[in-house]
């Protein structure tokens, strides 16, 4: 059984050869690029020194090159845009080394003089002209974004402002999807995750318009959280034409990438904190739910894709929602939250959606239990969320920076040792 095939029947809830596994299919499942490069060296893949390639800048996440996929046994490949979370290509690969020592490659228009307080400070489309929009602090790991909010009053917003990086897919960019996903599909057996920009509503991470050099309308976390219950009809209106505009690239790149895709990735957008929802489930309901269905609907309707969709924290009380909205996969299923037992979860959920990750606590047993705690653990979620299919392995979101790497390798073993069915 090839890795498609193992995918496919995991996301139809049916038991294949072993539960497959996934490192590197999306932004949220990922590794650090420190880790990513550590692991490389414990497995002897690169002489030392050898750097890693930066392919998700906001969170620094590594490439996980086919050596290691072959190494660990993954079953997933990333298909994504060319333009990263700051506006610009990943391209014109140069060499820069992180706070901790790690030797890695980033793109061009990558910022990498800190200032005076020695911080880098990273630049929308890397125009260094404009106000930075993110910031990585003196010894940090990842970027944290700048808020820009220009002065408004409620007379003066306009829908468009909060739309201005939602556009129609460039045709350079649907080629270059086309071409890609024919050599993913033909040169490996992975499956292909697609990553669908722009049909995330609300999404924190991109509120603040990192993409844009001048980003206008509401674009301060804190207040647009205060807005999705005082400003109810604008943030609505927002969705609406969003959603709009979702529908419209849809076709065109279903006709570009086919069914040589197995999933669509489609939202990032959190609802949940570490003790519960920050988000009724009525508010849900109302104001997210009717245009994450309608994308669900077309994508259901038009392609053979399974649409996924990352929430941390703790959602319990939304997931019968987020199932009527159309979604096949939940993720990163946040175990260590607030009523997100693994056996209440596959008890009530298993038979109608895949979860996808929940295989080990990345913020308390990966980074600082023992091999041992690893493995039990491991064990324990193989064993809970593996049964009847319907399960793809993935820690609790990215893995992170300075994880021991017995830690990881514990991982890894296990899964391989007691993964088959």
């Amino acid at each position: 059984m090839n890795s498609r095939e193992r995918v496919q029947l995991a996301l139809n809830h049916k038991e294949a050869d072993r539960v497959p596994l996934d490192l590197g299919g999306s932004g949220q499942t990922g590794m650090h690029v420190s880790t990513v490069y550590a692991l490389r060296q414990a497995l002897k893949l690169d002489p030392p020194g050898t750097p890693i390639k930066v392919i998700e800048l906001f969170q620094m996440l590594g490439e996980i090159k086919p050596d290691l996929q072959d190494a660990l046994d993954v079953d997933v490949i990333s298909l994504s845009g060319r333009i990263n979370f700051f506006g610009f290509k990943n391209e014109g690969w140069k060499p820069w080394t992180t706070f901790d020592g790690t030797p890695v490659l980033v793109p061009e228009l990558f910022n990498t003089e800190p200032d005076e307080h020695g911080e880098i400070l990273m630049y929308a489309q890397g125009d260094t002209s404009m106000p930075p929009c993110a910031k990585m602090p003196n010894g940090g790991y990842y970027f944290d974004s700048i808020m820009r909010q220009l002065p408004f009053d409620d007379d003066s917003l306009k829908v468009e402002d909060n739309l201005e990086e939602f556009g129609p897919v460039p045709d350079d960019e649907l080629e270059y999807l086309k071409t890609e996903s024919e050599k993913l599909y033909a040169e490996t057996d992975k499956a292909i995750v697609l990553g669908l920009g722009g049909m995330a509503y609300g999404d924190i991470a991109l509120v603040p318009g990192p993409t844009l050099k001048n980003p206008k309308g509401i674009r301060d976390i804190t207040e647009w959280y205060m807005s999705t219950v005082t400003r109810q009809d604008y943030i609505s209106q927002v969705f609406e034409r969003q959603c709009e505009i979702a529908l419209e690239n849809l076709p065109k790149i279903y006709a570009a990438v086919g069914n040589r895709v197995t999933v669509a990735w489609v939202s990032g957008t959190d609802f949940g904190a570490q003790n519960n929802c920050f988000i009724s489930p009525k508010a849900f309901r109302s104001l997210y739910k009717p245009f994450y269905k309608r994308v669900n609907d077309w994508i259901h309707q038009n392609t053979t894709w399974k649409t996924f969709i990352h929430s941390c924290g703790s959602i319990l009380p939304i997931i019968p929602d987020i199932i009527e909205a159309g979604f096949d996969i939940l993720n990163p299923v946040q175990t260590s939250a607030a009523n997100m037992d693994p056996t209440v979860l596959k008890t009530r959920f298993g038979d109608q959606v895949t979860f996808w990750g929940g295989g080990v606590d990345t913020q308390k047993d990966l980074p600082f239990g023992t091999p041992d705690d690893v493995r039990t653990q491991v064990r324990e979620r193989l064993q809970i969320f593996g049964n009847g299919g319907g399960f793809v392995f993935n820690p609790i979101h990215n893995v992170q920076a300075q994880v021991p790497i017995e830690n990881l390798l514990a991982m890894y073993e296990t899964i391989r040792d007691y993964g088959r069915y």
